[in-house]
């Protein structure tokens, strides 16, 4: 099933990477080692990394959305010349990269990054290969999250293919597959999980909707409906082959995302969080969570309010008009272009913030970027001195 998620296998042929791959003590190494180098790939592995153990005993986390998480493997790409890093979290359903740059050094990614590219490539290579066309590309779709990257989005938009925002959580993606899976009529899709990639493809585009991709700005991915949850397996596999796309150009996967940017415009997105620790701190995030909803600015760092969503309290429509569940999540967005949502987490004694900043790109990509990150730490300055005074 993992093989069918390659769309031009040839490339792993003739522009196969050296990878440094950890499972952080996990599962992951079970199935993407033996696929990467039966698939041709030269991978290596961070030996005190490889045995499985709860105790995680050489991370402080084992999350490979921290970059201390895959230091060691950085630095065996280093030693080796390695050019990606791959890291997969204990039951190998996220996933994290490290690449190298032009210049030679290795850089991490973030989630929204990462999937952006393989968004990209999927669409691109689906076009080329005539899966896709003219006529068929209006059944076609990408599924994210609503706090995940709008530069999705706008590659989705300039391909002609839909776009869905879900609530977070895969699961909620997956009801979406689900969902285009009974809209095949029952006669002509039979035992629908016995049939073939391919077979499952043309039934989506003649009856349904395709899922070409989709993913959450956490680090999860998915490339095919076989699957119905985040899969770090599936999700080396795709990278693998957007990585030796990029070598058979020369080009490196940084170089690659700035001609992204380049081509929609420069998107930037910070996650940030409030900690409330103690017993009252679930209290006074559920507070700082309620003020918003109640008394929600109408300027925010010197930027007015243009629209405001309250998930828990509003009825809102997805875009295929599925009336989503309610959700303690709320956005802010500002006339200048930046937005932010707020969510407590249901996990940690933390209110979360999503923080989105985007510019065209302009003639000087460096220039841009730092302007958008400049507004952004603008943004989050006043939502900090602005949740004190809340609080």
């Amino acid at each position: 099933m993992l093989k069918t998620l390659l769309l031009q296998p040839g490339l792993l042929e003739t522009s196969p990477a050296k990878i440094v791959f950890t499972n952080l003590h996990g599962t992951g190494g079970h199935i993407n080692v033996p696929m990467l180098r039966d698939l041709g790939f030269e991978v290596l592995t961070v030996p005190e990394q490889d045995l499985q153990d709860g105790r995680f005993p050489t991370v402080d986390s084992p999350n490979p959305e921290n970059g201390p998480a895959l230091k060691m493997a950085i630095d065996l790409a280093d030693k080796e010349g390695a050019e990606i890093v791959i890291g997969t979290d204990p039951d190998a359903d996220r996933m994290g990269v490290a690449v190298r740059d032009a210049a030679g050094k290795m850089v991490l990614l973030s989630g929204n990054q990462i999937g952006s590219l393989m968004a990209w490539y999927r669409l691109k290579t689906m076009f080329d290969l005539g899966w896709l066309t003219n006529a068929n590309r209006s059944r076609a779709v990408l599924v994210k999250t609503f706090v995940t990257t709008e530069l999705q989005a706008a590659i989705a938009d300039s391909f002609g293919v839909s776009l869905v925002d879900t609530l977070t959580g895969f699961k909620y993606i997956a009801a979406k597959l689900r969902k285009y899976e009974d809209a095949i009529p029952a006669d002509k899709k039979g035992d629908y999980r016995s049939l073939s990639e391919e077979h499952t493809r043309k039934l989506r585009l003649e009856f349904s909707r395709f899922f070409v991709f989709g993913g959450e700005e956490s680090y999860g991915y998915l490339g095919s409906d076989a699957v119905r949850d985040k899969d770090a397996n599936g999700a080396t596999l795709m990278f693998a082959e957007v990585a030796a796309y990029a070598k058979s150009l020369g080009k490196t996967l940084p170089e690659l995302l700035d001609e992204l940017f380049a081509e929609f415009g420069y998107y930037l997105e910070i996650g940030k969080s409030l900690t409330m620790e103690g017993a009252d701190g679930a209290a006074k995030i559920q507070a700082l969570a309620d003020s918003y909803a109640a008394n929600p600015p109408e300027v925010i760092d010197g930027s007015e309010v243009t629209h405001f969503r309250d998930f828990a309290a509003q009825d809102i429509y997805d875009q295929e008009g599925d009336l989503l569940p309610k959700e303690k999540m709320l956005f802010f967005d500002l006339a200048d272009g930046r937005f932010f949502a707020v969510r407590p987490s249901g996990t940690e004694p933390k209110i979360k913030f999503y923080l989105y900043g985007k510019s065209p790109a302009g003639d000087d990509l460096a220039a841009t970027k730092k302007v958008v990150a400049d507004n952004l730490a603008s943004l989050w300055k006043w939502i900090e001195e602005d949740a004190k005074g809340r609080g």
